[in-house]
């Protein structure tokens, strides 16, 4: 069996546009909505039906660094564009051997959060982006 998870890197492209690397992916997830239906004659069990499908936020994070000013530009230009994009994120090993992708649709870049600057802490300053989408793609 192969060794767990450990220095995963996430590359991710937005309409083909670069937007760099990220030490941290949360939020890839999907779910239907789930409505019960309680029938008078039926007493045994709550009949359960399938609702809409809804796609989690996706929350990446990374170190700050030379090219972080970049990306908070970047998420800026968004507001001249009204049109969703397409995007992937990719998971890459220590050896950066692609493990898994995920091409996602309508997305958009809804936050972008700066580092919190302490001249006490010695903790690793970071940048949050997020991401609003509705889909997966093959």
């Amino acid at each position: 069996m192969g060794e767990p998870a450990t220095g995963i890197r996430f590359e991710v492209k937005i309409d083909g546009v670069d937007i760099g690397s990220f030490t941290g992916c949360s939020g890839l997830g999907a779910e239907y909505e789930i409505f019960e239906y309680q029938e008078g004659g039926q007493n045994d069990f709550v009949h359960r039906v399938r609702g809409r499908l809804k796609y989690s936020m996706v929350t990446l994070t990374r170190p700050v660094d030379e090219t972080s000013g970049k990306l908070a530009a970047w998420f800026s230009s968004f507001r001249e564009s009204a049109k969703p994009a397409t995007g992937s994120i990719v998971a890459f090993d220590p050896q950066h051997n692609q493990i898994a992708q995920w091409n996602l649709t309508e997305l958009y870049p809804t936050r972008w959060t700066g580092p919190t600057f302490s001249s006490d802490g010695n903790g690793v300053v970071k940048e949050t982006l997020e991401l609003s989408h509705n889909g997966f793609l093959q």
